[in-house]
């Protein structure tokens, strides 16, 4: 029964009084009716966790990578997976139940076979995760003080989000705004300078900015070249280009102005570029941390199947495969992450 309910709140809360004055009726808890349906076997954790994202989706990408989810993407896959290594279980036994008969032979390419779906498991894990897509790409801005840091956040902000001084060490915290480049989500971090200092509170902006570098996914390094970190995904800046002693720009950076706005729209490309790199593709399907755990489990199982000299081993391995694609659906060991994931739902949904 659905009651469409006419009038303010008021009128809302007297029925759901009303309601509530019922025997056995009460209100849902969040997420119970997505919740009983997990439980019931009509969906799996996976598509839960998809439906859960689809509700927060605030983007296109988002809403697109949640349904991939919540339509059975990653469940279908799995299930395939699953069916995989449950026949080269059933390989692994015959090996060891009927190794003395006449009529059964050994199995040379069982461990080919295990370091094959292995293989496959492992381009999954190499695929961009979900979250830069719902969190937005971390991008950080570092270099030693008065390198131009605030100054640069403040101009691809498009407003004064730091504060700009020419004293050394001002900014003591890290600073983040949420931006999108075409369409891309980016979380852009302002840091400490990073330096050697005495001044205790700036000692601990000092390491809260290189805890952040070394998290980053994208690192825009605001100094000498030879100082930046190492960083798989960094973007050299020689800021400051339009001062008159500033006319040298080492090769491979970026000149940039704060002040002109020179350089800013080769920098945005640049940083556009390797956070879309980061992101799922268009139709692809993207695994959260639990999911990816749970697939690294399976895929650390089956690699030491390939390897396994004795047959008990390897079906033992193969076991705790199986196993792990349990515990990747919610079919087994997954009772701490429930309420979690069903409290993000709103009510009864």
């Amino acid at each position: 029964m659905e009651f469409q309910c006419h009038g303010g709140r008021a009128v809302v809360d007297a029925l759901l009084r009303e309601l509530g004055s019922l025997e056995s009726v009460r209100l849902a808890e969040p997420g119970e009716f997505t919740r009983r349906a997990f439980e019931n076997g009509r969906i799996d954790l996976t598509e839960a966790e998809g439906l859960a994202d689809l509700i927060e989706a605030e983007t296109e990408s988002q809403r697109r990578a949640a349904l991939r989810l919540a339509e059975g993407g990653l469940r279908r896959q799995v299930e395939d997976w699953q069916n995989q290594v449950l026949q080269l279980s059933a390989r692994a036994e015959a090996t060891i139940d009927y190794a003395d008969e006449d009529d059964v032979t050994s199995d040379p390419l069982l461990s080919r076979d295990c370091g094959a779906l292995a293989s496959e498991l492992g381009l999954w894990l190499d695929r961009p995760r979900v979250e830069p897509l719902k969190d937005g790409v971390r991008v950080v801005i570092a270099g030693p003080p008065n390198a131009g840091k605030s100054s640069l956040i403040n101009a691809i902000a498009g407003q004064e989000r730091a504060i700009v001084t020419d004293i050394p060490g001002t900014t003591r915290d890290h600073i983040e705004v949420p931006l999108s480049l075409s369409g891309v989500p980016i979380l852009l971090t302002d840091t400490a300078g990073l330096r050697e200092t005495d001044e205790v509170v700036e000692q601990i902006g000092v390491a809260r900015a290189q805890s952040l570098v070394d998290s980053a996914d994208v690192v825009i390094w605001l100094g000498e070249p030879d100082g930046a970190p190492a960083h798989r995904q960094l973007v050299l800046v020689h800021a400051r280009a339009d001062l008159p002693d500033r006319s040298h720009v080492s090769p491979g950076s970026i000149p940039v102005s704060s002040k002109t706005g020179e350089g800013l729209m080769t920098l945005l490309e640049r940083v556009g570029e390797l956070a879309r790199s980061l992101l799922p593709g268009e139709g692809a399907i993207a695994l959260n941390r639990r999911q990816a755990a749970g697939l690294a489990d399976a895929w650390t199982a089956l690699n030491r199947a390939s390897v396994a000299k004795d047959s008990v081993l390897l079906a033992e391995e193969l076991r705790s495969s199986r196993s792990a694609f349990d515990r990747l659906t919610g079919r087994a060991g997954v009772e701490d992450v429930l309420d979690a994931l069903f409290g993000r739902f709103c009510l009864g949904k």
